[in-house]
């Protein structure tokens, strides 16, 4: 069964697109799936599939700025003039009370990649309570943010907050996201991993707002304001104890500062006495779940860690 629906977004603009994938089986759990920057959730049909087929419901939306949210209102890389640092964490906490209210009592889980990631630890230092279990990938730790908030506040009073940001991610094909590609750099995106084929779908897809526009200045500050406010030990202390993590990622993801940034964030969950589990898979990019050889490892261990939770 899918349901297919829309709900206003905490910008108070824009219609959030979403869905909930339901398996032809008795449901032990619901996993929201959260996807990461300039793409949509539908990439993630393979997971949606596999977590379906272990007897998980499966909740999704495209944020705001993205995907079929962007393509309804044609605002790609617009997360709108009313957008805040926890926007996209507050519709994450939306779809998750729309699919409770359809199938309560059910454990619920989060599976967040890469800005994903990063909102779903804004909705575990949140909501973190209503959760069964987290599994956080390509997460990059304090990487991303600081650094570049008072040169967008200064944009923004100038009133070029709508302007298109300069320098954003993968923007510099010299710069680190591209530093240890010896393949080369033509598409722009080889980052996110070595299979050529990936590449190109990335590229390729319609829904994918990487290549469409380039997020607006205002956006771009919100989600670095965002980052601040999801780091560190003050972060990891708003969670509650209770609430397991499996933290995963590539030691040649530039996104985790090369793996540094999944176990920075792991170490400050651990150091304010949560329970993680952190795997590292040696010799891979971004996206883990997308290369052929260990893709069905990876959701493997995501469903193992849920049942487990489960248990």
């Amino acid at each position: 069964m899918l349901h297919e629906f829309s709900f206003l977004s905490d910008n108070g603009r824009d219609q959030v697109q979403a869905w909930i994938y339901v398996p032809a089986c008795q449901p032990k759990g619901i996993i929201q799936i959260v996807h990461g920057f300039g793409e949509h959730s539908r990439r993630y049909f393979h997971m949606i599939v596999r977590f379906m087929e272990a007897g998980y419901i499966v909740a999704a939306d495209d944020h705001v700025g993205h995907g079929k949210t962007a393509a309804v209102g044609n605002t790609w890389g617009d997360y709108g003039p009313d957008a805040k640092p926890f926007t996209m964490a507050d519709d994450e906490k939306k779809l998750m009370d729309i699919a409770k209210e359809k199938y309560p009592g059910l454990p619920y889980f989060f599976f967040g990649h890469s800005m994903g990631s990063m909102i779903t630890r804004g909705v575990m230092c949140q909501y973190g309570d209503e959760l069964a279990g987290v599994t956080l990938c390509g997460t990059p730790g304090a990487r991303f943010g600081g650094d570049n908030i008072a040169r967008l506040t200064a944009l923004c009073e100038e009133g070029k907050g709508n302007e298109p940001q300069q320098g954003g991610l993968g923007d510099a094909k010299d710069g680190p996201m591209f530093s240890r590609i010896e393949e080369g750099v033509t598409i722009g995106n080889e980052w996110i991993c070595h299979d050529p084929y990936v590449q190109r779908d990335h590229a390729d897809d319609p829904f994918d707002g990487f290549y469409k526009s380039p997020t607006t200045n205002h956006s771009a500050l919100v989600m670095a304001q965002f980052g601040q406010m999801i780091q560190g030990l003050e972060w990891a202390e708003k969670i509650p104890k209770a609430l397991p993590v499996y933290n995963i990622g590539g030691d040649e993801d530039p996104v985790t500062g090369f793996g540094e940034g999944t176990y920075q964030v792991s170490n400050w969950l651990i150091d304010t006495g949560h329970a993680v589990k952190t795997k590292v898979y040696s010799g891979y990019r971004h996206e883990i779940h997308n290369y052929a050889d260990i893709k069905d490892e990876v959701c493997d261990g995501i469903i193992a860690f849920f049942d487990g939770c489960l248990a």
